[in-house]
């Protein structure tokens, strides 16, 4: 019964190891395409910023979320940064290395206009529970 404490406090510990892993590569991918992403592509008035990086366990693909700030719709941005991902893939490989260079996959993180849109109904909640007293 010892032998068996041993060997799944062993594995609690590699799992969290892992998880720490991840999440210190999930920070270097985003850091670096962060960085790449400002420097290599012009989004003329438009604000790209990486929110997160996914990166799945077997360093395969990149699950990539950006939010924009600006007039573009966030297809245009998407769509942009697919055309250049080939580019910015081999970009990021000469600045981290990995097992492997991740697949980026990018998606629009619209979480902040969320957030503001809560934020402004909350604050017309509070208006109108304002004007009933």
């Amino acid at each position: 019964m010892f032998h068996f404490a041993q060997h799944d406090k062993h594995r609690l510990v590699a799992s969290t190891t892992m998880k720490h892993r991840q999440l210190r590569v999930n920070e270097l991918v985003k850091r670096e395409l962060s960085a790449i992403i400002a420097r290599e592509i012009n989004f003329e008035g438009v604000l790209v910023s990486v929110n997160a990086v996914d990166v799945t366990p077997d360093l395969k693909s990149a699950h990539v979320f950006v939010s924009i700030l600006g007039p573009a719709a966030g297809a245009s941005v998407i769509d942009k940064l697919e055309a250049h991902r080939t580019a910015l893939q081999a970009e990021l490989s000469r600045h981290v290395v990995l097992k492997y260079t991740p697949h980026l996959v990018f998606h629009l993180d619209d979480s902040i206009e969320r957030g503001a849109r809560v934020l402004e109904i909350l604050r017309d909640l509070e208006k109108s529970s304002g004007e009933d007293e």
